[in-house]
């Protein structure tokens, strides 16, 4: 007859009933041999039946080893939260300098198109592309030949109005002919010598003149060009004073339009230029005028920002940086290190009298290397966490040491948690 193997479960129950443990002994090494439902013997590993006992009294072990934990677990946390070592420092209020950057470009004070008064052929162009010129110095020549004819025409007209008027004159003292002729030859020389003056305006409109001291472009037409009345003969500009623009989000145009009305002679804005390769420009700006209108496709408004020019180095069209330098007064700074972000909000942790953390949402008015310009939420003797922020939770009892804010603001260059 063939046997089977009995479930270990039921040999371990049958081990389990014997009186004693050493009976079980007498099971290791070897077989145990049991009758089966029909008579026939199973013999099965003695090893199974001591494994089965084991697990058994491993789990009861477990379950009250686990029951006690729990037990003290809950005593634990009724007595006291736990403590964490963490740096704090506080918020202090100093005199900081603000500093925002804008793009820019560069105009001439004045910037004009020197443009043809009359038509004909250039015939003289005695300055060069790049020239400064005094105001004054002839720049473009015009072949006069038609003018000086009808100049030339005119002053002998009027020569002859002149001889006439003093013909009359003598004739009107012999009492020749009535005052009422000599008032007569009188209008015509007048007229006569306006005609001269508008002659000579036209040949004058043939000698093209620099309105202002300035540096000349370069030249749209050479010499021997046919020109037109009103064609572009090039350009001046007046480099002396330079005006850069410049566009400033209305956040912004609120506080310097502040910073200008609180102070007239501007002293808590300083305005400074950064060049195309990254030079400072020698010479400091001030604000000289602000647009009338909001763009309001990007809700921008327009400065003017006046640098004087003593070297002639800026020039019209060039482009920069605007630094906005402004003086905060008393404002409350903290490093950045000691802040966290949550969904977009920034958030620190305050440590009260009895060293417990509260998280405190706070707003920054201006964010500066490795520090933040403090507008809402914190006021300078308060305790906060600098570091170990990731150790702690609100409402944490924790033991702290404090490090002066000189200390932590003298050494920023730390990377925030």
């Amino acid at each position: 007859m063939k046997t089977r193997p009995l479930p270990s479960i039921f040999l371990a129950a049958i081990c389990l009933s014997f009186p004693a443990c050493d009976q079980v002994e007498q099971f290791r090494g070897g077989g145990l041999q049991i009758e089966g439902e029909h008579g026939g013997i199973a013999e099965v590993a003695a090893h199974e039946i001591i494994h089965s006992e084991s697990e058994h009294h491993a789990e009861a072990h477990g379950e009250g080893h686990a029951e006690e934990g729990h037990g003290e677990g809950e005593h634990a946390g009724g007595e006291h939260h736990p403590q964490h070592k963490v740096l704090v420092t506080s918020p202090v209020a100093k005199d900081v300098i603000s500093t925002q950057r804008y793009v820019c470009q560069i105009h001439s004070r004045r910037h004009i198109e020197i443009r043809a008064l009359e038509g004909g052929y250039l015939e003289q162009v005695p300055v060069k592309e790049g020239q400064f010129v005094q105001k004054g110095t002839l720049m473009f020549k015009i072949l006069p030949i038609l003018y000086q004819a009808k100049l030339d025409s005119d002053i002998a007209e009027s020569q002859r109005a002149q001889i006439e008027y003093n013909n009359t004159e003598k004739l009107v003292q012999q009492n020749v002919v009535s005052s009422q002729e000599l008032a007569l030859a009188r209008a015509k020389l007048a007229q006569a010598q306006a005609k001269v003056k508008l002659a000579q305006a036209e040949l004058d409109f043939a000698n093209v003149k620099a309105p202002f001291d300035g540096i000349m472009d370069r030249l749209h037409e050479q010499i021997g060009s046919l020109v037109e009345e009103g064609d572009i003969l090039t350009t001046l500009s007046d480099n002396e004073v330079m005006w850069v623009y410049f566009n400033v989000p209305e956040a912004r145009y609120l506080e310097y339009k502040a910073a200008l009305d609180a102070s007239p002679a501007h002293a808590d804005i300083q305005v400074e230029l950064i060049l195309a390769n990254h030079d400072k420009f020698p010479q400091h700006g001030e604000i000289g005028a602000i647009e009338a209108d909001f763009n309001n496709e990007t809700g921008n408004i327009a400065f003017r920002a006046d640098f004087p020019n003593p070297n002639a180095l800026l020039r019209h069209g060039q482009t920069g940086t605007v630094l906005i330098n402004r003086l905060l007064r008393n404002a409350i700074v903290i490093p950045q290190r000691a802040t966290f972000e949550i969904l977009a909000k920034r958030y620190a942790y305050v440590v009260d009298a009895e060293n417990v953390v509260h998280q405190r949402e706070i707003v920054i008015q201006t964010e500066m290397d490795d520090i933040f310009v403090i507008k809402d939420g914190l006021h300078a003797g308060e305790r906060i966490v600098l570091e170990g922020l990731r150790q702690v939770r609100d409402g944490d009892k924790v033991k702290y040491e404090f490090i002066d804010p000189s200390v932590v603001l003298s050494n920023l260059k730390h990377k925030a948690e």
